[in-house]
Parts: structure tokens; sequence; C-alpha cells
């Protein structure tokens, strides 16, 4: 599997976009470069926010992320993260474990343009599982 898109978000606020290779939800590094040629940076997971993987970089602008689920039948448990910085992302999880680094959320919103996001647990104010319709 080649280099995937993704935005790093800082738990200070500072946001990196690059390319990685090799982040894995327990390790406590990934490298982050701008492109094929460069050797990239290491990035301390514990330093973040979240770890966006992302479709593009530029999104779109004018889309407002939807917090609702569509009618498709959700993989996971559905799910609302608070941030620290108060920002809230609605969407499923497949295991959150308040005990480990951190746990992967795919977006409600399926025209997102994050793909699936790695919240890191020191950056989460709150965490509650969304009670199915």
């Amino acid at each position: 599997m080649g280099p995937v898109k993704v935005v790093i978000r800082y738990a200070d606020g500072r946001l990196v976009k690059g390319y990685t290779n090799d982040f894995f939800p327990n390790k406590p590094t990934l490298h982050v470069s701008a492109g094929p040629n460069d050797h990239g940076a290491v990035i301390r997971v514990g330093e973040l926010k979240a770890v966006f993987f992302v479709k593009d970089f530029m999104g779109n602008p004018e889309h407002e992320e939807s917090n609702a689920f569509d009618g498709r039948k959700p993989s996971g448990r559905k799910a609302e993260v608070t941030f620290k910085d108060n920002e809230v992302i609605v969407g499923t999880t497949l295991g959150y474990d308040p005990g480990r680094l951190g746990f992967f959320l795919m977006p409600a919103d399926p025209d997102s343009n994050n793909i699936r996001v790695f919240a890191v647990n020191a950056a989460v104010k709150g965490f509650r599982y969304l009670r199915p319709p």
C-alpha cells in the first residue's frame, strides 16, 4: 500500500499536511512527508489532537459537515467525540478504549473530506455512544 494523505492536527492548534505510510494506532510516532522526494518529519502521536485521513488536501470549504447519519447501515457503534478545543465529530467506531493512545472514528457524513479520523485520547474532552434510533 502506498502513502496516504493525512492532515495532522496538534493539540496546540498547529497543522501539518502530507503523506504517511507508517501510521499504526499503537505506535507512538509516524513519518509525514510533503512528497515522494521528501524524507519526512517524525511526528509524536501523543502531541496530537488527531490524524485526519483525507480524500484531498483542499477539501470543500463550502461543504458544511453533517453529524447526521444517512440511511446506510453503519459499521461499528455510533459515537460522538468532543475534543478539548470543543470540536465535535460524530461517526462510528469499532473500538474505543480510553486506556489506549487513541481510536478510529469514521465520520457520519458520507460527503466529508475525512475518510477516517484517529482521535488521540489525550485530546478528547468527551466521548459518548449514541443510542440507535
